[in-house]
């Protein structure tokens, strides 16, 4: 029922010490807080050498493919990898065509939203920030990014045992949504060496 980076934090050394040895290894979370910036997760182990990937899930906010209701939260994935002398390459997006924040903070101002971002409480299209905060956001991409954020879904709550998105209770107080976290670690220096060093060079 906590924060999600408790439960991470106190497990890895132990996972990336694993992943150092055989190769591949998991942490799975659930009954957790939403995870926020998921990129921490991962870049801390791309920083031990090792190429990680993470997905998350929170309250629903995100229609669904072809439906007008709420069926995901923005279900982010991340991915890190180590690169010889410089800082990780890391890639840390949502599902959703954007944040919800910035709905609300556009609503806030009174400003309008790009097409494609959300629709309005009745399902439709809608460049209105303020009926946009009372509908639901789109995910990026159409039914390519619905279906990132199903796969994320599955791995976040599904196999975890976490709440799905749709019965995540949205979080007040002590009431946690019991959302799931899942992170997987490789050693890419078992397979190659070098690794890290043509990860240094032109991609």
């Amino acid at each position: 029922g906590g924060a999600a980076h408790t439960g991470f934090d106190a497990a890895f050394e132990d996972l990336a010490q694993a992943a150092e040895q055989f190769g591949i290894a998991l942490f799975s979370q659930h009954n957790a807080y939403t995870a926020g910036a998921l990129g921490y997760f991962t870049g801390r182990l791309a920083e031990r050498g090792l190429v990680a990937i993470a997905a998350t899930n929170g309250p629903a906010l995100v229609a669904g493919s072809g439906t007008t209701k709420a069926t995901y939260c923005t279900n982010p994935l991340a991915f890190s990898a180590p690169v010889a002398g410089g800082p990780p390459l890391t890639i840390d997006q949502a599902s959703s065509a954007t944040a919800f924040v910035n709905i609300r903070e556009a609503a806030r101002r009174g400003e309008t939203i790009p097409v494609g971002w959300a629709l309005d409480e009745d399902g439709n299209p809608t460049i209105d920030a303020a009926k946009a905060v009372k509908g639901v956001l789109l995910a990026f991409g159409g039914a390519r990014g619905a279906n990132i954020a199903l796969m994320v879904e599955i791995l976040s709550a599904g196999v975890t045992g976490a709440n799905w998105s749709l019965d995540a209770p949205w979080f007040g107080g002590s009431t946690s949504p019991g959302v799931g976290l899942l992170v997987i670690a490789l050693a890419p220096r078992l397979l190659d060496a070098g690794f890290a060093e043509r990860m240094a060079g032109p991609l």
